[in-house]
This record gives C-alpha cells, sequence and structure tokens, in this order.
C-alpha cells in the first residue's frame, strides 16, 4: 500500500501492494461495500508471501519490505490517487524555471513516532546518508545528481542540481528518516531495522520472525489519524493457505492468484464477504539470466530462449488471460512505452537453429550439448508463489522440446534475496519488477550498477545502453527522452538480457466489512488512511 514513488522494486508475490498502475487500467470492484457511518477501530490483516528483510527503506529493494515502511514513513512528494506528484512532508514545493532548483516547504507540527519534532535536519542527514559510499542502498545514483541541499531554515530545503534530471522530484520521495537516532551511527547495525521509527500514518508496534509485523495508528499523524486501529502484516509463504485464510476470517486482504481470481471466488457466498478488484500492474515478470555465466554469454542462446516459450500459452494457462505480453521493460500504456517494438515469436523451430549456429548439437538423450557438456540450467525463484512455480514449469516444458534440460530451485524469499540475489549466484531467476511511473531504469540497466546488492544483478552491459540512460534522465524535453527510452526498449529486444514474458492483471481482494475502498488510476492503497470499520461490523 506504499506511496513511495520509488522505480523499481523487486516484487516476490504481490502485485498490488505499491502505487503505479496504467491510467487506463480497467478497475472491476465485484461489488462495493455500502452503509455505515466511518468509525475509529479494528485490525486490518494482510497475507504476505514473503517477509521484510529490513524496515529502514534505504536499505531494502523487495517488496515485501517496502510495503510495509511505506506505512511508517513519509518522503517529502507522494503520488496522489490520480497519479500526479503532490507534497507529503513537504507542504508545498517549487520548481525553478530551469529545473535545476526545488524548494521544498516543509510541514510544521509533524513529529516522528517517539515524540521528536521533524525538520530540516532529517532531509539533509538522509540525503547524506543515500550518497555516503559506505551505505550498501541501491538509491544512491538519483542523488549523486544533487550538487547541493541546504537547509535556511528547519522547515525549508533547497536542492539544487548541476544538470537538468527529469526524475528529480519524483526521486524526493524517498523516506526521509529519523536524524535523531541515526546521525553519527552506522546504519547498518541500526535497530530502526527492526524497531522502525517514522512520521507515518501507522507506529511498529510488533515483529515476530516467519509469522508477523503489527503497526497501529499514529493518533497525531499529520493527515489525520487513521480509522483503522491496526494494520498486520501476517506472512503466510504458501497462496492457497493464504487463501483458505482468507475464507476462515484470518486474513482480510490478499492478493489472488487468477485461478482464484476466475474459479474459487464466484460463489454467492464468498462475493457477499469479500470485493474483488482487477486492474493491470504496473509491474512484469521476466527470466533474467546471469550474464556472468558462459551459458548466457552468446545472444543466439538468449534469443533461442526467448523463441521457445509461449508467452501466449503463458499468458492463457498461467493467468487466465488477466495480463498482457510484456516485450522490454516498460509496460504498455506508460508514455515510454515503444508500441513499434517486434517482440521474439514463439518459434520452436528458429530457437533450435539459433542454437545450432551456437555451436550446440542434440546428444543421444536428446539434450543438447557442446564440447561434451549438456545445455543444463536451473530456473531459482520464491517459494510460495503457485504463479511463478506454475510458469517456471511451463518453461522448462517448452525448453526441453529444444533440447535444453531446465531445472527449477524454489527458496525463501529472504535467503532468496541474500544468499542468491545479492550475490549473483544464480544460473537463470524467475522474478518480478515493480515500477513507477518515470521510465528511468538507470538503476537496473547501467553497467555501473552490477555491483552486490544493487539492481543490474545479472551483469548486464551495453555502451550504447549506457549512454541513452544517461540521455533519458539528462533532459527534460520530453520527446527527447521518449526517443532514448524507445531505443532502450528496442536495443533490450534484441541482447535479450531478460526473457520479458507478461504483465499480469492485479487481483486484489478486500473484506467487505472494509469500508472506503475507492479505486483510482493509483489502485486501491491512496486512500488507506480513510479505509473503516462501521461499528457493528468490527471484529477485533
Amino acid at each position: 500500500m506504499s506511496r513511495r514513488l520509488q522505480r523499481w522494486i523487486l516484487a516476490g508475490c504481490c502485485w498490488l501492494l505499491l502505487v503505479g498502475c496504467t491510467a487506463d487500467r480497467r478497475t472491476s470492484p465485484h461489488r462495493q461495500t455500502a452503509g455505515g457511518a466511518p468509525a475509529y477501530g479494528d485490525t486490518l490483516v494482510e497475507g504476505t508471501i514473503g517477509e521484510a528483510s529490513t524496515l529502514l527503506p534505504i536499505l531494502a529493494s523487495d517488496s515485501a519490505s517496502l510495503s510495509v515502511a511505506g506505512l511508517i514513513y513519509n518522503g517529502l512528494v507522494k503520488y496522489d490517487k490520480d497519479l500526479r506528484i503532490v507534497g507529503d512532508l513537504a507542504d508545498s514545493f517549487k520548481v525553478s524555471s530551469d529545473g535545476l532548483t526545488i524548494t521544498f516547504h516543509l510541514r510544521h507540527n509533524v513529529r516522528w513516532h517517539d515524540g521528536a519534532p521533524f525538520t530540516s535536519r532529517d532531509v539533509l542527514y538522509t540525503y547524506r546518508v543515500i550518497v555516503d559510499p559506505k551505505t550498501p542502498t541501491a538509491y544512491s545514483e538519483d542523488f549523486k545528481q544533487v550538487a547541493s541541499v541546504t537547509a535556511p531554515d528547519d522547515y525549508t530545503v533547497v536542492v539544487r542540481y548541476r544538470r537538468p534530471f527529469a526524475p528529480a522530484l519524483a526521486s524526493w520521495g524517498t523516506a526521509i528518516l529519523p536524524a535523531h537516532l541515526l546521525e553519527g551511527r552506522d546504519i547498518t547495525k541500526s535497530p530502526l531495522a527492526r524497531r522502525p521509527v517514522g512520521t507515518g500514518p501507522f507506529r511498529f508496534k510488533e515483529w515476530v520472525a516467519g509469522q508477523k509485523i503489527v503497526l497501529e495508528a499514529n493518533p497525531d499523524y499529520f493527515e489525520g489519524r487513521p480509522y483503522l486501529d491496526r494494520y498486520v502484516f501476517r506472512v503466510i509463504p504458501d497462496s492457497s493457505t493464504m487463501f483458505m485464510e482468507l475464507k476462515a476470517g484470518g486474513v482480510d486482504m490478499m492478493s489472488l492468484t487468477p485461478v482464484q481470481y476466475a474459479r474459487e471466488t464466484e460463489s454467492r457466498h464468498f462475493n457477499g464477504r469479500f470485493c474483488k478488484y482487477r486492474y493491470p500492474s504496473n509491474g512484469y515478470l521476466y527470466l533474467g539470466y546471469n550474464l556472468r555465466y558462459p551459458l548466457f554469454k552468446d545472444v543466439r542462446v538468449r534469443r533461442a530462449i526467448t523463441a521457445a516459450i509461449n508467452k501466449d500459452e503463458l499468458i492463457q494457462g498461467v493467468l487466465f488471460g488477466m495480463g498482457q505480453r510484456a516485450v522490454g521493460p516498460i509496460v504498455p500504456g506508460r508514455w515510454a512505452y515503444n508500441p513499434s517494438l517486434h517482440d521474439i515469436p514463439f518459434d520452436p523451430a528458429y530457437a533450435r537453429r539459433l542454437l545450432a549456429e551456437a555451436g550446440w548439437q542434440t546428444g543421444s538423450d536428446g539434450i543438447l550439448q557442446k564440447g561434451g557438456k549438456p545445455f543444463r540450467f536451473t530456473i531459482l525463484t520464491n517459494q510460495g508463489n503457485q504463479q511463478r512455480l506454475l510458469t517456471a514449469q511451463i518453461i522448462q516444458q517448452r525448453l526441453r522440446q529444444v533440447g535444453i534440460d531446465v531445472r527449477i530451485r524454489v527458496v525463501e524469499w529472504a535467503a532468496f534475496l541474500k544468499e542468491f540475489i545479492d550475490k549473483g549466484n544464480f544460473e537463470a531467476v524467475l522474478l518480478g519488477w515493480l515500477t513507477s511511473q518515470d521510465p528511468d531504469m538507470y538503476d537496473v540497466w547501467h553497467s555501473s550498477k552490477t555491483k552486490p546488492g544493487e539492481l543490474n544483478f545479472i551483469g548486464y552491459r551495453n555502451p550504447e545502453v549506457d549512454r541513452l540512460l544517461v540521455e533519458g534522465r539528462s533532459t527534460f524535453d520530453l520527446e527527447k527522452r521518449k526517443k532514448a527510452y524507445y531505443r532502450i526498449q528496442e536495443i533490450l529486444v534484441q541482447d535479450q538480457p531478460y526473457t520479458f514474458l507478461y504483465v499480469p492483471d492485479a487481483l486484489p481482494v478486500v473484506s467487505a466489512r472494509i469500508h472506503g475502498v475507492t479505486p483510482a488510476p493509483a489502485g486501491i492503497g491512496y486512500n488507506l488512511i480513510r479505509w473503516y470499520v462501521p461499528r457493528q461490523e468490527q471484529r477485533y
């Protein structure tokens, strides 16, 4: 439910947790709740497959962590329901005519959850710790574009840039951290990773490892106290088990799988208890190749794998038609999406020709061989996501038909990130990205972002893409930016560092006792503090 403007977030499971759906979404609530006056009280329990890794947002890049942190912290700006950038901790802001200076006027009377006042000191600290080379964050690049950050007084912050930087304003949606608790300390050893202190609508209450994270309403929140008393993230690492818990009343909200949405939620009894929603997500699923691994260095091999995968089969068989093909890293409907992209079509014969050209010959067991070694690799994906597991199994079958032996390994989410993704310890990975509205993708594709813990963990390097990434973020001219991102998408289609698979629809379901849920271009979570349970329907 975060309103952060972070552009690239590793998605382990739920597609509804972050704002940024396409503006032309089709939103279809199954039924609308009615009746009952707004009242304070009750608890909302959200089911999540992945457990948070840290609740210090600048150290996290996964959706599980940032979903929780998004209710605890605020940025200077946020997206409103129509995906326009508006003030958050900043009461107002002004961008200079040349775009090189942003002046933020901060809200007065905002307090951290421990009672300390929020001031410009916190903004200055957050900037300094993000650009500190000792801070292991994936988000420093945006702030390295800043020439200076000054604070004329406690409630004014002036940010100056050396040159045009298109995502400048959006970048200040990053969570602002409490200077009085972190300044002069090693952030990587801070207890705030497990017991955070923010300014947001909910305060941290409890974290039971492997089970739940409990937040409670912030009575002093500057936009008004949330109606809900508590918000609980309950860790259930299996979507089928989570769905049973939903029906049993142990969970109030979750992201449905397509089969659950299409086949298991159509009874009158279910529809009387829950509201379903459907809209295109702001993310895509991909098969990413570790380009440091010799098997995937040859572009013909990567193109052959894509040609051997039937994306339409995945959309129908896995998503039940509730999604669309992904061709590149920008989802359809965004202004920077290149509609002229020519995807590699499903063509097993073409795949076999490319593999033969790359020197792979069929062995006696039907598996391709080269230099006496079989064409074999493992697809790594995260535990609990049946949609991804089924996708991997269908890919496994299709690749076997062209002579490639694929193994599948499923790993718990926290270990998946820490032991495999961050360390580059994988051959191929089935994973998702959640993206924001700005098309800047420097952190994911630039060759300088391949160090451990950074987002270009597959090790992709292309000098032209590097140049275009800088060009696309270094101008305010929309047509110049569009030209750069169109070309980047064309190159990525040619290079196939990922096989871009599909953009799934978001399929959230919410208990009907929760009122005030109003779908908008930003999804359903933008007005969470206005969600409520009428007094007569409260359970907790």
